[in-house]
């Protein structure tokens, strides 16, 4: 396994080898990419949220990337997209997200409806594993890094991967500009 230089002061394990520390779905969806070289690491589920993550274990903010569900409308249906951004900037909801999911209006789904649909924990929700038919959006800052903190479905726990197995997921779009800095 590679030796991840964001893990900070955590140890990390092969997530193949450590499927307790992953959501269902997560271990599922693990299983049929072959042997992906992801590492997971146990946390403080408390300090599940980024920045209390990266402060506790010195882990750069840098190389941590956040997963949101969104949701719209159109024609009474409800469309579902889960965008991938770097902590450091925001996910363009009212203007890429919406125009992708081609709706009138783009919002983060409610955490209970997120949670119910996913099966992961909110505040852990992550790219893999996600429901089959929707898009995952991710950044191209996202597909370009080395090294990045995910969520893993739980909040005990996180997933170390590369940008570019992000960007090879099934229903992955890489899309420039998908994110705006913070500030």
């Amino acid at each position: 396994m590679r030796n991840w230089t964001i893990a900070g002061t955590l140890t990390a394990e092969p997530a193949a080898e450590q499927v307790g520390l992953l959501a269902e779905p997560v271990a599922k969806a693990l299983a049929t990419l072959g042997d992906p070289d992801v590492g997971v690491v146990r946390i403080d589920p408390d300090l599940a949220d980024t920045a209390a993550f990266c402060e506790q274990y010195s882990s750069p903010l840098s190389a941590s990337a956040n997963c949101v569900v969104v949701s719209g409308k159109r024609g009474g249906e409800v469309r579902y997209a889960a965008a991938l951004v770097l902590a450091t900037t925001r996910a363009d909801v009212n203007n890429v997200i919406r125009r992708r999911l081609d709706v009138r209006k783009a919002s983060f789904a409610p955490m209970s409806e997120a949670v119910e649909l996913t099966g992961m924990a909110y505040g852990g929700i992550t790219p893999i594993g996600l429901p089959a038919g929707w898009p995952i959006l991710v950044d191209q800052a996202v597909a370009e890094s080395p090294e990045l903190v995910i969520g893993s479905g739980l909040r005990a726990s996180k997933l170390l991967v590369t940008g570019q197995l992000l960007a090879s997921l099934p229903g992955a779009e890489v899309i420039e500009d998908l994110a705006k800095p913070i500030g």
